[in-house]
């Protein structure tokens, strides 16, 4: 096991590493409507039925025009990493999964989306999707869990001199879910069983959920040692206290890796969006 890899960030190191709002999530299934950005499509759906916040599931979905970006090193000490030049390939992208953030972004809806998807050429792919610039070519399908009770916002972070998706409202004492952010240098696993503890939830499943880490270790050995990556979740749960997460990485070149990820081996580099609902909820 090699020693737990950590960066420093530009700004003053939050006391609370994890944020964590509980309420009720609540499931629905709509379609994507052609024609329209991805943003749009997503989040029109969300806000109809009133929601404030929420994780969304996409799979075999259809964009053309597309346009993304993939981690990349920072350009100087304002931020730890960043992304590479925007790419915008000719022609329709597949999208394989994508994971998105639904929240609001100056007052109106917004989505933070992570995906790995084929390209026109057949290249395999994955990054952070510009959703207001991307849009949906073919009808597509997608499911998402959200939260009428807590609200997620862009909000500035002055640890990571970035602006990022913070959930906020009053955290029910009771609730089938778990809305949280996950600070940098916060082993993912560890840091997921944390909030299920804290929340009582000895038996639980991930929904959709996002973010970044620094490199990874996956439990097969394999390993990515690039000190930006954005990752999508899978598949994850809590099962007798313990976790498990399954995740799509991607690296600074745009390659894809995926496995079970080893406990206590994969710090968050920027942020990681979870959701988390209970599977054991009092009748």
């Amino acid at each position: 096991m090699d020693m737990i890899r950590s960066l420093r960030q530009p700004g003053p190191v939050h006391p609370s590493r994890i944020d964590a709002l509980r309420g009720d999530p609540y499931k629905l299934h709509f379609a994507l409507k052609p024609g329209i950005s991805l943003n749009e499509a997503v989040a029109a759906p969300l806000v109809e039925v009133g929601f404030q916040c929420g994780t969304v599931e996409l799979k075999a979905t259809a964009v053309n025009p597309f346009r993304y970006v993939m981690p990349g090193p920072a350009d100087d000490a304002a931020h730890v990493a960043y992304f590479t030049a925007p790419r915008a390939p000719s022609g329709t992208t597949r999208i394989e999964q994508a994971n998105a953030t639904f929240g609001w972004a100056g007052g109106k809806p917004s989505i933070h989306c992570h995906a790995v998807w084929i390209e026109p050429d057949g290249s395999r792919r994955g990054g952070h999707i510009f959703p207001l610039e991307t849009i949906v070519a073919e009808p597509g399908e997608a499911t998402a869990w959200g939260f009428r009770s807590i609200r997620i916002q862009a909000e500035p972070d002055t640890e990571t001199n970035f602006t990022l998706f913070q959930p906020s409202g009053n955290s029910a004492a009771a609730g089938r879910g778990v809305v949280a952010r996950i600070k940098p240098n916060q082993d993912i696993v560890e840091a997921l069983e944390t909030i299920a503890l804290r929340h009582g939830f000895r038996n639980a499943v991930v929904r959709g959920s996002l973010g970044s880490l620094i490199g990874a270790r996956f439990g097969d050995g394999g390993q990515v040692d690039d000190h930006a990556t954005e990752v999508l979740v899978r598949a994850g749960s809590i099962s007798d206290g313990k976790a498990a997460l399954d995740l799509l990485v991607v690296d600074m070149r745009g390659h894809v890796h995926q496995g079970w990820l080893r406990r206590g081996e994969n710090p968050v580099c920027i942020t990681f969006d979870l959701v988390l609902e209970d599977r054991d909820p009092v009748a």
